[in-house]
């Protein structure tokens, strides 16, 4: 064989073994963020969280970075989704939902993909797809929910199964939403510069719940922002609230009431979905415990 033919037949044999190293992806897959630092306060991500299984991902639609999520590959399912908060100046869009092409292919374009009828076997073993959440008893739920994002191809972004949880109806549209309205009028009424916010998921401690034994359902999700600049002389009401705060809430109405009570005077749709606002010090303490891992989750404290 020529020096010729034996190179080009090396090269073939490489180009069929890349899809089979996860570590030799190309683009907006990465071990620090640093295509999207913008959606972190100082551009900083939380420190402390050092498992090898999360993958950060820089979420890129239609070749312009809208968020970021830390997902945990053998979970099929994000950890967190961090973005800087801007209201909505539309409606909810009608959307396909999205798949992230580099879990499932090496070198892969960086942007998100649609769902296609037919569905590779590598996407479906990297990350979830739209039949894991088919008939399970959960709903889609955002980390970083379209309502807090500013254009449509911005809200459209967020409609990516990397950006998705199994999340308890009662919950997702009920005490979480809540929550997530409330940040809205936090920024509107009184943040003077951007709002910073992280949102995920705490998985259970012990026995893990799983949707066909291959999505992991949370039996917590938590969310917190950093908000710098704000007006001054806030309502002796609201001081409390920045320039950071944080918030715990319940996924399933059997768990214990060691970290969010249950209020049990509530309608029967949202009863044990309570949502407990706290401290950023209050939540780090138990992500610390939880995931047993030392979380900061806003450089410095969101302290100036």
């Amino acid at each position: 064989m020529s020096q010729r033919n034996s190179l080009l037949s090396f090269s073939a044999a490489l180009l069929f073994l890349l899809p089979s190293f996860g570590g030799l992806v190309h683009g907006e897959l990465s071990k620090d963020f640093s295509q999207c630092l913008d959606f972190f306060y100082n551009k900083t991500p939380p420190r402390g969280f050092h498992y090898t299984a999360y993958q950060p991902i820089c979420q890129r639609y239609k070749n312009i970075y809208r968020f970021a999520s830390l997902y945990h590959r053998q979970h099929r399912a994000p950890l967190y989704s961090a973005y800087s908060l801007s209201p909505a100046d539309g409606k909810r869009p009608r959307t396909q939902w999205k798949y992230e092409p580099q879990l499932a292919f090496a070198g892969a374009s960086p942007d998100m993909s649609l769902f296609n009828y037919t569905v590779d076997q590598n996407v479906v073993e990297s990350q979830a797809v739209l039949w894991d959440y088919k008939n399970s008893g959960f709903t889609r739920g955002h980390l970083n929910p379209s309502s807090h994002q500013k254009t449509e191809d911005d809200r459209k972004a967020t409609f990516t199964l990397t950006n998705i949880v199994p999340q308890k109806e009662g919950s997702n549209t009920g005490t979480w939403n809540m929550l997530e309205n409330h940040l809205l009028n936090r920024f509107k009424n009184f943040c003077t510069g951007p709002m910073y916010v992280i949102t995920g998921v705490m998985p259970y401690e012990t026995v893990k719940h799983w949707i066909r034994d291959r999505v992991s359902v949370p039996e917590y999700m938590w969310s917190a922002y950093c908000c710098p600049s704000y007006k001054p002389n806030l309502p002796e009401c609201m001081e409390r609230y920045f320039p950071t705060f944080a918030a715990v809430g319940r996924n399933d109405p059997t768990s214990g009431e060691e970290i969010v009570p249950v209020n049990k005077k509530a309608k029967p749709s949202v009863r044990g979905y309570d949502v407990k606002q706290m401290s950023l010090q209050e939540l780090e303490v138990i992500l610390n415990h939880r995931l047993k891992m030392s979380v900061s989750l806003f450089d410095g404290k969101c302290l100036k």
